[in-house]
Protein backbone atom coordinates (compact mmCIF):
# COMPACT_ATOMS: atom_id res chain seq x y z
CA UNK A 1 0.00 0.00 0.00
CA UNK A 2 1.40 3.45 -0.90
CA UNK A 3 1.68 5.87 2.02
CA UNK A 4 -1.24 8.19 2.63
CA UNK A 5 -0.66 11.70 1.25
CA UNK A 6 -0.28 14.43 3.87
CA UNK A 7 -3.47 16.25 4.80
CA UNK A 8 -4.54 19.40 6.59
CA UNK A 9 -6.26 18.30 9.80
CA UNK A 10 -8.04 20.04 12.71
CA UNK A 11 -4.76 19.74 14.62
CA UNK A 12 -3.10 21.80 11.86
CA UNK A 13 -5.57 24.60 12.52
CA UNK A 14 -5.11 24.29 16.30
CA UNK A 15 -1.34 24.47 15.93
CA UNK A 16 -1.61 27.53 13.69
CA UNK A 17 -3.96 29.22 16.15
CA UNK A 18 -1.64 28.60 19.10
CA UNK A 19 1.42 29.74 17.15
CA UNK A 20 -0.44 32.91 16.15
CA UNK A 21 -1.39 33.59 19.78
CA UNK A 22 2.18 32.99 20.92
CA UNK A 23 3.36 35.49 18.31
CA UNK A 24 0.69 37.98 19.45
CA UNK A 25 2.00 37.91 23.02
CA UNK A 26 5.57 37.89 21.77
CA UNK A 27 4.86 41.20 20.07
CA UNK A 28 2.97 42.52 23.09
CA UNK A 29 5.83 41.71 25.45
CA UNK A 30 8.30 43.22 23.00
CA UNK A 31 6.41 46.43 22.25
CA UNK A 32 4.15 47.25 25.19
CA UNK A 33 7.00 49.45 26.36
CA UNK A 34 5.94 51.91 23.60
CA UNK A 35 2.82 53.01 25.48
CA UNK A 36 4.70 53.44 28.78
CA UNK A 37 7.77 55.09 27.28
CA UNK A 38 6.97 58.54 28.67
CA UNK A 39 6.33 57.53 32.32
CA UNK A 40 9.46 55.32 32.33
CA UNK A 41 11.50 58.18 30.90
CA UNK A 42 10.23 60.55 33.59
CA UNK A 43 10.81 58.09 36.46
CA UNK A 44 14.39 57.27 35.43
CA UNK A 45 15.21 60.77 34.04
CA UNK A 46 16.32 59.37 30.66
CA UNK A 47 16.73 61.13 27.30
CA UNK A 48 14.93 60.14 24.09
CA UNK A 49 18.19 58.62 22.85
CA UNK A 50 18.47 56.42 25.97
CA UNK A 51 14.86 55.31 25.55
CA UNK A 52 15.61 54.53 21.91
CA UNK A 53 18.51 52.35 23.07
CA UNK A 54 16.25 50.57 25.57
CA UNK A 55 13.56 49.83 23.00
CA UNK A 56 15.98 49.20 20.12
CA UNK A 57 19.53 47.89 20.25
CA UNK A 58 19.24 46.43 23.76
CA UNK A 59 16.62 44.08 22.40
CA UNK A 60 17.61 43.71 18.76
CA UNK A 61 21.24 42.59 19.00
CA UNK A 62 20.59 39.51 21.12
CA UNK A 63 17.28 38.73 19.43
CA UNK A 64 18.69 38.88 15.92
CA UNK A 65 22.02 37.14 16.47
CA UNK A 66 20.74 34.28 18.65
CA UNK A 67 18.05 33.53 16.07
CA UNK A 68 20.71 32.19 13.67
CA UNK A 69 22.05 29.24 15.74
CA UNK A 70 18.54 28.47 16.97
CA UNK A 71 17.31 28.44 13.37
CA UNK A 72 20.18 26.09 12.51
CA UNK A 73 19.05 23.75 15.31
CA UNK A 74 15.55 23.72 13.85
CA UNK A 75 16.78 22.87 10.34
CA UNK A 76 18.90 20.08 11.80
CA UNK A 77 15.87 18.39 13.35
CA UNK A 78 15.10 20.03 16.71
CA UNK A 79 11.47 19.69 17.88
CA UNK A 80 10.07 23.03 16.81
CA UNK A 81 7.02 23.22 19.06
CA UNK A 82 9.08 22.33 22.17
CA UNK A 83 11.63 25.05 21.35
CA UNK A 84 8.87 27.62 20.87
CA UNK A 85 7.16 26.59 24.13
CA UNK A 86 10.38 26.84 26.19
CA UNK A 87 11.31 30.21 24.72
CA UNK A 88 7.78 31.55 25.20
CA UNK A 89 7.93 30.70 28.90
CA UNK A 90 11.32 32.43 29.23
CA UNK A 91 10.36 35.72 27.59
CA UNK A 92 7.07 35.82 29.53
CA UNK A 93 8.91 35.55 32.86
CA UNK A 94 11.38 38.23 31.71
CA UNK A 95 8.48 40.52 30.79
CA UNK A 96 7.11 40.19 34.30
CA UNK A 97 10.58 41.00 35.63
CA UNK A 98 10.43 44.33 33.74
CA UNK A 99 7.69 45.39 36.13
CA UNK A 100 9.82 44.80 39.23
CA UNK A 101 12.97 46.79 38.34
CA UNK A 102 14.18 49.76 40.37
CA UNK A 103 16.63 51.36 37.90
CA UNK A 104 17.07 52.02 34.19
CA UNK A 105 19.93 49.52 33.94
CA UNK A 106 17.91 46.74 35.58
CA UNK A 107 15.17 47.39 33.04
CA UNK A 108 17.78 47.19 30.29
CA UNK A 109 18.90 43.76 31.52
CA UNK A 110 15.31 42.52 31.76
CA UNK A 111 14.65 43.67 28.19
CA UNK A 112 17.73 41.81 27.00
CA UNK A 113 16.40 38.64 28.65
CA UNK A 114 13.11 39.11 26.80
CA UNK A 115 15.19 39.23 23.60
CA UNK A 116 16.98 35.97 24.45
CA UNK A 117 13.65 34.18 24.84
CA UNK A 118 12.04 35.64 21.76
CA UNK A 119 15.05 34.70 19.61
CA UNK A 120 13.78 31.11 19.64
CA UNK A 121 10.24 31.93 18.60
CA UNK A 122 10.14 33.37 15.10
CA UNK A 123 12.29 31.04 12.95
CA UNK A 124 10.86 27.72 14.21
CA UNK A 125 7.32 29.15 13.97
CA UNK A 126 7.75 30.17 10.31
CA UNK A 127 9.25 26.75 9.55
CA UNK A 128 6.40 24.98 11.34
CA UNK A 129 3.64 27.00 9.64
CA UNK A 130 5.24 26.22 6.26
CA UNK A 131 4.77 22.50 6.96
CA UNK A 132 1.17 22.74 8.21
CA UNK A 133 -0.29 23.69 4.81
CA UNK A 134 0.48 23.12 1.11
CA UNK A 135 1.87 25.98 -0.96
CA UNK A 136 -1.49 26.95 -2.45
CA UNK A 137 -2.77 27.80 1.05
CA UNK A 138 0.46 29.03 2.61
CA UNK A 139 0.11 32.81 2.04
CA UNK A 140 -3.18 32.94 3.94
CA UNK A 141 -1.84 30.67 6.70
CA UNK A 142 1.27 32.84 7.03
CA UNK A 143 -0.88 35.97 7.09
CA UNK A 144 -2.92 34.53 9.97
CA UNK A 145 0.29 33.74 11.84
CA UNK A 146 1.69 37.17 11.04
CA UNK A 147 -1.32 38.84 12.68
CA UNK A 148 0.93 38.87 15.75
CA UNK A 149 2.29 42.39 15.26
CA UNK A 150 -1.12 43.82 14.41
CA UNK A 151 -3.15 42.19 17.17
CA UNK A 152 -0.24 42.58 19.57
CA UNK A 153 -0.09 46.30 18.84
CA UNK A 154 -3.86 46.64 19.29
CA UNK A 155 -3.89 44.85 22.65
CA UNK A 156 -0.68 46.46 23.91
CA UNK A 157 -1.86 49.98 23.08
CA UNK A 158 -5.50 49.71 24.22
CA UNK A 159 -5.14 47.46 27.28
CA UNK A 160 -1.61 48.62 28.08
CA UNK A 161 -2.62 52.29 28.06
CA UNK A 162 -5.59 51.61 30.33
CA UNK A 163 -3.58 49.53 32.80
CA UNK A 164 -0.69 51.99 32.88
CA UNK A 165 -2.96 54.99 33.46
CA UNK A 166 -4.97 53.32 36.24
CA UNK A 167 -2.45 50.99 37.90
CA UNK A 168 0.99 52.25 36.87
CA UNK A 169 3.42 51.21 34.16
CA UNK A 170 4.86 48.32 36.21
CA UNK A 171 1.49 46.55 36.35
CA UNK A 172 1.38 46.56 32.55
CA UNK A 173 4.42 44.28 32.32
CA UNK A 174 3.17 41.98 35.08
CA UNK A 175 -0.26 41.66 33.46
CA UNK A 176 1.02 40.77 29.99
CA UNK A 177 3.63 38.25 31.16
CA UNK A 178 1.13 35.76 32.58
CA UNK A 179 -0.72 34.65 29.37
CA UNK A 180 2.55 33.65 27.69
CA UNK A 181 3.21 31.02 30.36
CA UNK A 182 -0.26 29.51 29.77
CA UNK A 183 0.29 29.48 25.99
CA UNK A 184 3.68 27.80 26.38
CA UNK A 185 2.06 24.97 28.34
CA UNK A 186 -0.76 24.61 25.78
CA UNK A 187 1.68 24.45 22.87
CA UNK A 188 3.73 21.77 24.64
CA UNK A 189 0.72 19.62 25.57
CA UNK A 190 -1.71 19.87 22.65
CA UNK A 191 0.35 20.14 19.45
CA UNK A 192 2.71 17.93 17.47
CA UNK A 193 5.44 18.64 14.94
CA UNK A 194 4.05 17.35 11.60
CA UNK A 195 7.51 16.75 10.13
CA UNK A 196 9.60 18.75 7.71
CA UNK A 197 8.60 19.26 4.10
CA UNK A 198 5.60 16.90 4.20
CA UNK A 199 3.89 18.84 1.39
CA UNK A 200 7.08 19.15 -0.69
CA UNK A 201 7.64 17.33 -3.96
CA UNK A 202 10.18 14.51 -4.29
CA UNK A 203 12.64 16.92 -5.93
CA UNK A 204 12.28 19.44 -3.10
CA UNK A 205 12.89 16.71 -0.53
CA UNK A 206 15.98 15.58 -2.44
CA UNK A 207 17.31 19.14 -2.44
CA UNK A 208 16.50 19.54 1.25
CA UNK A 209 18.45 16.39 2.13
CA UNK A 210 21.44 17.57 0.08
CA UNK A 211 21.42 20.93 1.85
CA UNK A 212 20.93 19.49 5.35
CA UNK A 213 24.12 17.43 4.96
CA UNK A 214 26.21 20.57 4.54
CA UNK A 215 28.10 22.26 7.34
CA UNK A 216 26.93 25.61 8.68
CA UNK A 217 29.22 27.79 6.56
CA UNK A 218 28.35 26.26 3.18
CA UNK A 219 24.68 26.16 4.15
CA UNK A 220 24.63 29.89 4.89
CA UNK A 221 26.56 30.56 1.67
CA UNK A 222 24.00 28.54 -0.30
CA UNK A 223 21.12 30.57 1.15
CA UNK A 224 22.78 33.89 0.32
CA UNK A 225 23.48 32.81 -3.27
CA UNK A 226 19.75 33.22 -3.87
CA UNK A 227 19.74 36.84 -5.03
CA UNK A 228 16.04 37.43 -4.46
CA UNK A 229 16.51 36.39 -0.83
CA UNK A 230 19.36 38.88 -0.28
CA UNK A 231 17.37 41.75 -1.78
CA UNK A 232 14.36 40.88 0.35
CA UNK A 233 16.54 40.83 3.48
CA UNK A 234 17.73 44.40 2.89
CA UNK A 235 14.24 45.54 1.89
CA UNK A 236 12.78 44.10 5.10
CA UNK A 237 15.58 45.67 7.10
CA UNK A 238 14.63 49.15 5.86
CA UNK A 239 10.89 48.60 6.23
CA UNK A 240 11.69 47.36 9.73
CA UNK A 241 13.55 50.59 10.53
CA UNK A 242 10.42 52.50 9.54
CA UNK A 243 8.01 50.12 11.25
CA UNK A 244 9.79 50.04 14.60
CA UNK A 245 10.86 53.67 14.51
CA UNK A 246 7.30 54.74 13.78
CA UNK A 247 5.47 52.18 15.95
CA UNK A 248 7.50 52.70 19.12
CA UNK A 249 7.33 56.52 19.03
CA UNK A 250 3.87 57.18 17.54
CA UNK A 251 2.02 56.88 20.90
CA UNK A 252 4.50 59.33 22.44
CA UNK A 253 3.91 61.60 19.44
CA UNK A 254 0.19 61.62 20.26
CA UNK A 255 0.92 62.38 23.93
CA UNK A 256 3.22 65.29 23.12
CA UNK A 257 1.52 66.79 20.06
CA UNK A 258 -2.16 66.27 20.91
CA UNK A 259 -1.73 66.22 24.71
CA UNK A 260 -3.87 63.08 25.00
CA UNK A 261 -4.21 61.09 28.23
CA UNK A 262 -2.24 57.83 28.17
CA UNK A 263 -5.32 55.59 27.86
CA UNK A 264 -6.81 57.67 25.03
CA UNK A 265 -3.57 57.71 23.05
CA UNK A 266 -3.24 53.94 23.45
CA UNK A 267 -6.86 53.33 22.46
CA UNK A 268 -6.79 55.54 19.35
CA UNK A 269 -3.43 54.35 18.07
CA UNK A 270 -4.27 50.73 18.90
CA UNK A 271 -7.55 50.82 16.97
CA UNK A 272 -6.19 52.81 14.04
CA UNK A 273 -2.98 50.80 13.69
CA UNK A 274 -3.67 47.40 15.22
CA UNK A 275 -7.19 46.74 13.92
CA UNK A 276 -6.64 48.08 10.41
CA UNK A 277 -3.25 46.37 10.13
CA UNK A 278 -4.88 43.06 11.05
CA UNK A 279 -7.48 43.58 8.32
CA UNK A 280 -4.73 44.49 5.85
CA UNK A 281 -2.67 41.41 6.69
CA UNK A 282 -5.60 39.00 6.22
CA UNK A 283 -6.71 40.74 3.03
CA UNK A 284 -3.22 40.68 1.52
CA UNK A 285 -2.75 36.96 2.26
CA UNK A 286 -6.12 36.05 0.74
CA UNK A 287 -5.63 38.35 -2.25
CA UNK A 288 -2.09 37.14 -2.88
CA UNK A 289 -3.18 33.47 -2.97
CA UNK A 290 -5.65 34.49 -5.70
CA UNK A 291 -3.15 36.53 -7.72
CA UNK A 292 -0.16 34.15 -7.75
CA UNK A 293 -2.23 31.48 -9.50
CA UNK A 294 -1.83 33.57 -12.66
CA UNK A 295 1.42 35.41 -11.89
CA UNK A 296 3.88 34.36 -9.18
CA UNK A 297 5.41 37.84 -9.22
CA UNK A 298 2.52 39.19 -7.16
CA UNK A 299 4.15 37.56 -4.10
CA UNK A 300 6.68 40.43 -4.35
CA UNK A 301 4.57 42.95 -6.26
CA UNK A 302 1.79 43.14 -3.67
CA UNK A 303 4.04 44.18 -0.76
CA UNK A 304 5.74 46.67 -3.10
CA UNK A 305 2.36 48.19 -3.92
CA UNK A 306 1.41 48.33 -0.24
CA UNK A 307 4.60 50.17 0.68
CA UNK A 308 4.12 52.79 -2.05
CA UNK A 309 0.50 53.46 -1.06
CA UNK A 310 1.26 53.58 2.69
CA UNK A 311 4.08 56.16 2.46
CA UNK A 312 1.98 59.30 1.74
CA UNK A 313 -0.51 58.20 4.38
CA UNK A 314 2.20 57.94 7.02
CA UNK A 315 3.58 61.37 6.10
CA UNK A 316 0.06 62.83 6.29
CA UNK A 317 -0.44 61.32 9.76
CA UNK A 318 2.59 62.99 11.32
CA UNK A 319 2.32 66.35 9.48
CA UNK A 320 -1.46 66.90 9.47
CA UNK A 321 -2.52 70.07 11.40
CA UNK A 322 -3.21 69.13 15.00
CA UNK A 323 -6.20 71.49 15.27
CA UNK A 324 -8.20 69.50 12.68
CA UNK A 325 -10.48 66.92 14.33
CA UNK A 326 -13.99 65.39 14.36
CA UNK A 327 -16.24 63.90 17.03
CA UNK A 328 -16.82 60.14 17.22
CA UNK A 329 -18.55 58.35 20.09
CA UNK A 330 -17.91 61.25 22.43
CA UNK A 331 -14.20 61.36 21.56
CA UNK A 332 -12.47 64.24 19.83
CA UNK A 333 -10.58 62.33 17.11
CA UNK A 334 -7.85 64.07 15.08
CA UNK A 335 -8.29 63.68 11.31
CA UNK A 336 -4.69 62.47 11.29
CA UNK A 337 -5.87 59.16 12.79
CA UNK A 338 -7.63 58.35 9.50
CA UNK A 339 -4.24 58.44 7.77
CA UNK A 340 -2.75 56.31 10.57
CA UNK A 341 -5.42 53.68 9.83
CA UNK A 342 -4.69 53.80 6.09
CA UNK A 343 -0.96 53.52 6.70
CA UNK A 344 -1.50 50.49 8.94
CA UNK A 345 -3.73 48.71 6.40
CA UNK A 346 -1.35 48.97 3.44
CA UNK A 347 1.95 48.76 5.33
CA UNK A 348 0.87 45.44 6.87
CA UNK A 349 1.10 43.68 3.48
CA UNK A 350 4.86 43.23 3.33
CA UNK A 351 5.73 41.11 6.45
CA UNK A 352 3.62 37.98 5.89
CA UNK A 353 3.96 38.03 2.10
CA UNK A 354 7.74 38.35 2.34
CA UNK A 355 8.10 35.47 4.78
CA UNK A 356 5.88 33.40 2.49
CA UNK A 357 8.08 34.35 -0.47
CA UNK A 358 11.13 33.10 1.42
CA UNK A 359 9.38 29.79 2.14
CA UNK A 360 8.94 29.43 -1.63
CA UNK A 361 12.54 30.39 -2.42
CA UNK A 362 14.22 27.94 -0.01
CA UNK A 363 14.01 24.20 0.68
CA UNK A 364 12.41 22.71 3.81
CA UNK A 365 15.86 22.27 5.42
CA UNK A 366 16.70 25.94 4.77
CA UNK A 367 13.46 27.67 5.75
CA UNK A 368 14.14 28.14 9.46
CA UNK A 369 17.62 29.50 8.74
CA UNK A 370 16.22 31.70 5.98
CA UNK A 371 13.50 33.01 8.29
CA UNK A 372 16.10 33.59 11.01
CA UNK A 373 18.31 35.64 8.66
CA UNK A 374 15.33 37.61 7.36
CA UNK A 375 14.32 38.23 10.96
CA UNK A 376 17.91 39.24 11.76
CA UNK A 377 17.81 41.99 9.15
CA UNK A 378 14.37 43.14 10.29
CA UNK A 379 15.38 43.12 13.93
CA UNK A 380 18.97 44.33 13.87
CA UNK A 381 18.25 47.12 11.41
CA UNK A 382 14.58 47.65 12.26
CA UNK A 383 14.14 47.06 15.98
CA UNK A 384 17.79 47.92 16.64
CA UNK A 385 18.16 51.22 14.83
CA UNK A 386 14.56 52.28 14.14
CA UNK A 387 13.61 53.45 17.66
CA UNK A 388 17.17 54.68 18.33
CA UNK A 389 17.28 56.69 15.10
CA UNK A 390 13.84 58.18 15.76
CA UNK A 391 14.84 59.12 19.31
CA UNK A 392 18.16 60.63 18.24
CA UNK A 393 16.53 62.63 15.43
CA UNK A 394 13.89 63.79 17.89
CA UNK A 395 16.58 65.13 20.26
CA UNK A 396 18.30 66.89 17.33
CA UNK A 397 15.14 68.37 15.79
CA UNK A 398 13.78 69.49 19.15
CA UNK A 399 16.64 71.99 19.41
CA UNK A 400 15.30 73.69 16.26
CA UNK A 401 11.58 72.89 16.23
CA UNK A 402 10.78 72.55 19.92
CA UNK A 403 7.83 70.23 20.69
CA UNK A 404 7.49 69.38 16.98
CA UNK A 405 10.90 67.70 16.91
CA UNK A 406 9.42 64.20 17.17
CA UNK A 407 6.94 65.00 14.36
CA UNK A 408 9.74 65.77 11.88
CA UNK A 409 11.84 62.85 13.13
CA UNK A 410 9.03 60.44 12.23
CA UNK A 411 8.53 62.09 8.83
CA UNK A 412 12.23 61.61 8.09
CA UNK A 413 12.13 57.94 9.07
CA UNK A 414 9.10 57.27 6.86
CA UNK A 415 10.97 58.43 3.76
CA UNK A 416 13.16 55.30 3.97
CA UNK A 417 10.20 53.40 2.53
CA UNK A 418 11.19 54.73 -0.90
CA UNK A 419 14.50 52.85 -0.75
CA UNK A 420 12.74 49.72 0.52
CA UNK A 421 10.28 49.88 -2.39
CA UNK A 422 13.19 50.09 -4.85
CA UNK A 423 14.73 46.92 -3.34
CA UNK A 424 11.43 45.04 -3.65
CA UNK A 425 11.26 46.08 -7.30
CA UNK A 426 14.81 44.80 -7.90
CA UNK A 427 13.90 41.46 -6.23
CA UNK A 428 10.92 40.86 -8.52
CA UNK A 429 12.87 39.51 -11.51
CA UNK A 430 15.24 37.20 -9.57
CA UNK A 431 12.28 35.89 -7.55
CA UNK A 432 10.32 34.88 -10.66
CA UNK A 433 13.40 33.29 -12.25
CA UNK A 434 14.16 31.31 -9.10
CA UNK A 435 10.61 29.93 -8.94
CA UNK A 436 10.65 29.13 -12.66
CA UNK A 437 13.88 27.18 -12.16
CA UNK A 438 12.45 25.26 -9.22
CA UNK A 439 9.28 24.44 -11.16
CA UNK A 440 11.22 23.20 -14.20
CA UNK A 441 13.37 20.95 -12.01
CA UNK A 442 10.29 19.51 -10.31
CA UNK A 443 8.84 18.61 -13.70
CA UNK A 444 12.04 17.00 -14.93
CA UNK A 445 12.92 15.25 -11.66
CA UNK A 446 12.04 11.54 -11.32
CA UNK A 447 10.02 10.35 -8.35
CA UNK A 448 13.08 8.71 -6.83
CA UNK A 449 14.18 11.08 -4.08
CA UNK A 450 17.81 10.14 -4.56
CA UNK A 451 17.93 10.89 -8.28
CA UNK A 452 19.81 13.80 -9.75
CA UNK A 453 17.90 16.89 -10.93
CA UNK A 454 18.43 18.49 -14.30
CA UNK A 455 21.01 21.26 -14.19
CA UNK A 456 20.49 24.86 -15.23
CA UNK A 457 24.01 26.30 -15.36
CA UNK A 458 22.98 29.55 -17.06
CA UNK A 459 20.74 30.69 -14.23
CA UNK A 460 22.71 32.04 -11.22
CA UNK A 461 19.59 31.59 -9.09
CA UNK A 462 19.37 27.90 -9.89
CA UNK A 463 19.07 26.04 -6.58
CA UNK A 464 20.94 22.96 -7.72
CA UNK A 465 23.51 23.29 -10.48
CA UNK A 466 24.81 19.70 -10.60
CA UNK A 467 28.06 18.20 -11.77
CA UNK A 468 28.22 15.88 -14.79
CA UNK A 469 28.75 12.85 -12.56
CA UNK A 470 25.35 11.48 -11.44
CA UNK A 471 24.73 11.88 -7.74
CA UNK A 472 27.51 14.46 -7.19
CA UNK A 473 26.81 18.05 -6.19
CA UNK A 474 28.60 21.23 -7.08
CA UNK A 475 29.80 23.71 -4.51
CA UNK A 476 27.39 26.26 -5.89
CA UNK A 477 24.25 24.48 -4.72
CA UNK A 478 21.63 27.01 -3.65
Amino acid sequence: MPPMPPQVTPRSHLTLALLALVYVFSFIDRNVIAIVLEPIKQEFQASDTMMGLLTGLAFAVLYGILGIPLGRMVDQGADRRKMIAICCGLWSLATMACGTVTSFWQLLMARMTVAIGEAGGMAPSVSLVSDLYPKARRSLAMSIFMLGPQLGLLIAMVAGGYIAQNYGWRSTFLFFGIPGIVLAAALWLFTRDPGRGIFDSAEEKRQAKAVSDKKLGPQIAAIFKVRAFVLLCFACGLTGVVGYGYGIWAPTFLLRTYEMPLAQAGFMFGIASGLFAACGAIFSGWFCDKLIVKNTGWQIGLPLLGILVSLPMGIAFVLWPQTSSFSLGGFDVPYAMLFAAGFAFFNSWWPSLTFTAVSHLLTSSQRAMGAAFLNLFMTLLGAGFGPLLSGTLSDIYTRSFGPDGLRYALATILCLLLVAAALYFLALGPYKRRLATLDSERIKAPDDIGATASPNPKDPDSPNRVCPVPGSYSKSNG
